[in-house]
């Protein structure tokens, strides 16, 4: 009897799940099975029929489909998740129901109305690397489709996945980006190694069985890397670059590597009840050898007291002799209510967000922090922070109530702990919206120096240095060691935008137009480096790119004007946005 051939094809494979689905059948089984049951029937099935796609099958809270372009799939996960993440808009947190899409192109083999094989199980894992309401997707889907179609795609190097025996490079895209985009690769074009001890801490490992703790493992990874900023003899890369990697598998030397440093830190924690669990390691980034490794075991009211002695064994074991010297640093003050703390740090995770609803559920946390521990310098410091962030932002209806009030709580979060940096950068921010250059600069310095590693510290002083021509080359300096502090930061896009201010205010049209561009391939940055990208176009004569780059600032604004450029800008001088302002309205912008 003839062996029967297997049938194989070439496909592009869509995997998606919903995340948090175990969380949200416990809180609203019902509730949640029509919500799911609804966005099948509205969005999901209709979009894939659109793009000639095939569901494949249903996994419980996941799902399987082929198309036969890579083009039709990326496309078809994009407009899903954009028409979810408006299906969200109005629901609360706990209640949204998001997904996390991964896309492979590869071999499958069939089995009736089911395929299998290897390019399946690899979009599966592209799956879990994903960000709620994203994609990753692998090199070959990249190559398919990077001249083909306009999304904004993170290179996210070589990643090692369960149950793969290679690892696979992936790309990220954020529903947020709009642009094409390569974020270049550190891996092609290695970081110089500083000049003295560098280190970068992975966010610690949720062990505890409940994604509702991943605040509270959140927050003790970055009270660690403050720990560590304090330390002048150390570089330490930003929280910001380094939270890009959770959730992941990752190869240790390889993101020593990509962020150009020598050490690495990662660890786990697990809450239960009134007990944690610390699990510590430090492995020497360049061998891949461990240093160190410890584990703690605490009440919760010692929590404190663990992180100081997991900051001191790292000193100890990268400098042996810098350890007695270090034991008298500053450290930021610590609340004695420990869940003032667990708001704080929900807090910290919503303002990171960067969007008007997450900055209204922060300054909720953050009172409510504040009530019960009102000695407690953080949520001071996070308050003021984003009540200046939202006012700069043009997002109060009452800016100077809003800016007196910020004041008074960064003021206040000071007078708890002369030794909050953060506190300083939200005076700081105060201090720009008012107008007041000098004083800003002074508090953005102070931060600087409590927190020498601080990448947002050298960005706001780059920020108030770049905006003044006498001051711009210095502005330039402070960027680029933001940078370079924290080269995998969210907030990249806006340091990069703020350069190009800096080129535009030096008539460095060239410089300005690159990097507005570049700076425009990240979603977190802010409609005014169109603006900027509009006025240098216009100055270096390309008046048709010109009107391309004004497009596409009223596509992601269609209310902006001109005298809306005028109120963001408070740095500028009033003659030099009337001069902005004639070119953009030159462009076609409205008055």
């Amino acid at each position: 009897m003839p062996e029967e051939r297997v049938q194989r094809r070439l496909a592009a494979i869509l995997v998606a799940d919903v995340v948090g689905y175990s969380r949200l059948i416990r809180a609203d089984e019902e509730g949640t099975l029509a919500a799911l049951k609804a966005l099948r029937a509205d969005i999901i099935d209709p979009k894939i029929a659109d793009h000639n796609g095939r569901i494949v099958k249903l996994m419980g809270d996941g799902m399987l489909a082929e198309f036969r372009s890579v083009v039709d799939a990326v496309r078809t996960a994009a407009e899903i998740q954009r028409a979810v993440a408006e299906r969200n808009a109005d629901q609360s947190e706990d209640r949204r129901i998001d997904f996390r899409v991964g896309i492979n192109l590869g071999d499958v083999v069939i089995d009736g109305d089911d395929i299998q094989g290897d390019g399946v199980n690899v979009a599966s894992r592209l799956e879990g690397l994903a960000e709620p309401g994203g994609m990753c997707i692998s090199a070959a889907v990249y190559e398919q489709i990077r001249d083909r179609i306009e999304l904004a795609f993170e290179d996210i190097g070589q990643q090692k996945v369960k149950n793969i025996d290679r690892p696979v490079h992936v790309w990220r895209w954020s529903k947020d980006a709009s642009v094409t985009a390569e974020t270049p690769a550190t891996a092609d074009q290695p970081l110089p190694l500083p000049d003295k001890p560098s280190i970068a801490v992975l966010p610690f490992e949720n062990m505890s069985g409940d994604p509702e703790q991943e605040y509270f493992s959140d927050g003790i990874t970055e009270d660690i890397i403050t720990a560590l900023s304090h330390i002048r003899q150390f570089f330490v890369i930003a929280r910001n670059s380094t939270f890009t990697y959770k959730g992941q598998a990752v190869d240790v030397q390889a993101v020593a590597k990509d962020l150009g440093v020598r050490y690495i830190l990662e660890g786990s924690v697990r809450k239960a009840g009134n007990r944690v669990r610390i699990s510590a390691q430090l492995i020497d980034g360049i061998t891949g050898n461990h240093l160190w490794a410890e584990r703690y075991d605490r009440d919760l009211e010692d929590i404190f007291e663990v992180q100081d002695e997991i900051t001191l064994t790292v000193v100890g074991a990268i400098e042996p002799e810098l350890a007695q010297a270090e034991r008298e640093r500053a450290m930021t003050k610590k609340p004695d209510d420990l869940n003032a703390w667990d708001l704080f740090q929900q807090g910290m995770f919503h303002l990171h967000k960067r969007t008007k609803k997450a900055a209204v559920e922060a300054l909720s946390l953050f009172d409510r922090a504040i009530e019960l521990n009102p000695t407690f310098s953080g949520p001071y410091s996070g308050s003021a922070y984003i009540r200046a962030y939202g006012v700069n932002q043009g997002w109060s209806a009452t800016p100077e109530d809003n800016f007196e009030s910020a004041l008074q709580t960064a003021e206040q979060a000071i007078a708890l702990d002369s030794n909050d940096a953060f506190a300083r950068v939200a005076l700081g921010n105060v201090r720009i919206g008012r107008g007041e250059l000098d004083k800003a600069e002074l508090e953005f310095r102070k931060a600087m120096e409590l927190n020498p590693s601080s990448a947002f510290a050298h960005m706001y002083v780059g920020h108030v240095l770049g905006h003044q021509f006498e001051s711009a080359e210095q502005g330039l300096t402070h960027l680029e060691l933001a940078i370079r502090l924290s080269p995998r930061d969210p907030y990249t896009g806006p340091t990069m935008g703020r350069m190009s201010v800096a080129h535009f205010i030096l008539g460095n049209y060239e410089q300005t137009v690159e990097y507005a561009r570049k700076a425009l391939q990240f979603p977190t940055t802010q409609i005014r480096q169109n603006a900027f990208l509009v006025v240098a176009l216009t100055n270096l004569g390309r008046d048709d790119e010109a009107k391309l780059a004004l497009q596409d600032l009223l596509r992601r604004d269609p209310d902006f004007t001109c005298s809306q450029f005028s109120n963001i800008m408070p740095m500028l001088t009033p003659a030099f946005i009337t001069s902005i302002i004639a070119n953009l309205h030159k462009a076609g912008l409205p008055e």
